[in-house]
Order: C-alpha cells, then structure tokens, then sequence
C-alpha cells in the first residue's frame, strides 16, 4: 500500500497549483460579485490538459485517471475557487466525459468529448425533481416512445449550470413503475441541446455558488431522436451510478481544497492578530482546537477519496468509499469555514477577506449532490447490516 504521490502525478498537481494561483481569491470575489460563469479559468484548465484528464487521448484527453483528477481538483481550489471548482468538474468531466465515454457511441464520442476537453461545450446535468429530491427512483419526467424517438415531459429542480451549457445530460423514466418488475427498471439516459423547443429554464436565486447558476428545468413535449440515448434504454440505473459515484469524487476534491485554503487564511489572520495582550490570537487553545480539528478531518477525508479513485481507476467497486470521503470532507470543510470566520471575527463576514464566500460555496455540500442523511442511511443499511430507515 502507497501513500505517495508518484512523479507524473507530483507534476499535476504542481501545474495545477500555478494555475489556480493564476486565478486567486480576487478573481473568484469579483465573479461571485457579478454571478459570472469563470469561463477564462474553464479555458485555462482545459488548455492546461486538465479538463479532459480522464479522457482519452485519442479525443484530446490526457489519458489519466480519477486519482490525477482528484489530486488536481484540490490544487485548483486551494488556489481561491474553494469548492465551486469540484462543481465545474462535475459538469463536464463527469456528467459529460464519462457518461460519453463509458457509455456513448463512438459518434457522440468524435464529436463531443474534443470540445469538452478544449473547454468549448459546458454540460449538465438534468436529475433532481422538485416531489424526488434524492430519491431517484422517484422521478415522474417521462419519455414517451414517438415514431423513431421520443417525447419527453416533466419538470427538474435545482439543475447547475444549465445557462451556460451546450449539452444537458437528461435522467428520465421509459416506463412506468407499474411496468417493470424493479424499481431500478424503466430509467434511461439522454443527452440533448440545451438548446431545443419546448425546452425552458428559469434561474434560482440563492445563498452561493452564484459563478454557476441553479435553474427549474421544464420539458414541454421535447422531442429527443433515437441517437441521443445514453447507455441502455430502460436500464441505465448501474450507467447513472457511475455518473453519480464519480461526481462524489470531485464534489470531496473540491472540499479539501476549499478545507486547507479556509484554514490558510485563518491561520495567517491569527498569526498577526494581537489583542489583550502581545501574543498573536493564534496562540490561544480556542483558536487552534477548532482549526485542529477541522485538518485532522480533512487529512482522513482525502484518504478515503484517494482510495476511491484508485478503485475506479483499478475497475474495482468505490461507490462506499466516495460516499464515506464526501460525508467527512463536507462536515470537516464546514467547520473549517466556520472557524475561519470565527477567528477573523467581524472581518471574517466581510467579503475582502473572502472566507464566508467559501463558507457559502461550500455549505451546499452539506446535502448535496447527497446529502449526509441519505449517506449515513447508506452505511447503515448496507455496510452495518440494519433495517432499511427510510
């Protein structure tokens, strides 16, 4: 068992640590200002062959793997973005590149993974329905059979990026849970134009995240012709789980970034904050027993993401690990941004010094793209042997 980085990926995360350093803290305070898409900084990753790492090279991709990825992720966002950079992964690496990828055709493959990876095509992802929440196996937006292709009806909530995206990765019902046998049964997946009649959006106004829109998606008899189909038509449960376990991967990267920077900050207000006193505020016991605490938590969770991506990488099962690595990285990146501004005091509410912009990016992780509930259900069920809870 290794702990170590090996030199290419040594060299990632260097080339990642310059360029997140070329978009600092103001750059991220000025577009969170404007809720402006970071479309230069898109741009630079993907240039910088970190977009399309995963991808392979034949498509413009590096050829690498999620364990690259996640190392990468976690430079980028110390850099200033904090955890909106594990959500700009998710887009396009992820609901994208590996929905493609794993599961497209060879077509969709030439024509949409090179723009994904020079940064040109932003993607989405369509899930989330305002009556299932996280409960999937819920969802009512339906997909009627209509000559050659179908018609698709229904409404999606809280949909990311969807005002900047080309392409939007739609999770629907084939058939009715009357009709199959399974509740995982009759789920299919679509990748359509963002672009298309009877397609309407409308944004959300909300707490952070504001460099990427959230939206209400609306479905008016959208017709979806038989080659967008994604995957296996009526059984794309397994397909979507891959989307969703990867996506869990990215969302902790960018947590332990947005963690060590949090704790960077306060750790150099407190090293030159004085008051009662001539020693700096960092050297009281309730300054560094909650920041401690906060990197000691953040140390475990990038284990148990690390581990993660090594089993995706290696083809063996991680949907555990990137669970149990989103639940302590989220909770552990929470209190970090909390006690960050708690050691700034006033100034740690005050936008120049940009913690509580991290504490409202990352706040959403909280029960995001799962929630902690839904994980701890998880580990209770299927890891400790109890009753099904919900």
């Amino acid at each position: 068992m290794d702990f170590n980085l090996n030199e290419e990926q040594r060299m990632i995360a260097d080339a990642a640590r310059k360029l997140g350093a070329r978009f600092g803290l103001e750059y991220w305070r000025d577009h969170d200002k404007r809720k402006a898409f970071p479309r230069e900084f898109w741009k630079a990753v993907c240039a910088a062959g970190i977009g399309g790492c995963t991808l392979p090279e034949a498509y413009g991709g590096s050829g690498l793997g999620m364990l690259e990825m996640a190392v990468a992720i976690e430079e980028l966002a110390r850099g200033g973005g904090g955890s909106t950079v594990g959500q700009l992964f998710m887009l396009n690496p992820i609901f994208g590149g590996v929905a493609i990828n794993k599961y497209g055709t060879e077509e969709m493959r030439r024509e949409l993974l090179p723009p994904l990876c020079s940064g040109d095509l932003i993607f989405c992802m369509a899930l989330t329905e305002p009556d299932a929440g996280t409960n999937t196996l819920e969802i009512t937006t339906f997909a009627k059979p209509d000559g050659e292709g179908f018609r698709l009806n229904g409404r999606k909530h809280w949909i990311t990026g969807t005002a900047s995206a080309g392409k939007m990765l739609v999770v629907a019902r084939t058939k009715k849970p009357e009709e199959v046998k399974k509740r995982t049964e009759g789920i299919s997946l679509f990748l359509i134009d963002v672009e298309r009649e009877g397609l309407a959006h409308g944004k959300i106004d909300k707490l952070g995240t504001n460099t990427l829109d959230s939206s209400t998606i609306f479905f008016d008899n959208v017709y979806i012709a038989k080659h967008e189909v994604i995957g296996t038509l009526h059984n794309a449960w397994n397909e979507l789980l891959d989307v969703l376990n990867t996506e869990r991967i990215v969302t902790t990267s960018g947590l332990i970034g947005t963690t060590e920077l949090a704790l960077k900050l306060a750790v150099d207000y407190a090293n030159e904050r004085r008051i009662f006193g001539k020693n700096p505020i960092s050297s009281y016991q309730g300054i560094q027993f909650p920041l401690a605490q906060a990197h000691a938590e953040i140390a475990c969770a990038r284990l148990m993401n690390y581990k993660a991506a090594t089993n995706c990488d290696s083809g063996v099962p991680y949907g555990v690990e990137s669970n149990l690595g989103k639940l302590i990285a989220s909770q552990a990146c929470d209190k970090a941004t909390l006690a960050a501004m708690q050691t700034m005091g006033g100034m740690g509410y005050a936008s120049e010094y940009h913690v509580e912009r991290l504490w409202r990016d990352q706040r959403l992780f909280r029960f995001a793209p799962v929630s902690e509930e839904m994980i701890l259900n998880f580990i209770g069920q299927h890891q400790l042997g109890m009753p099904r809870s919900y």
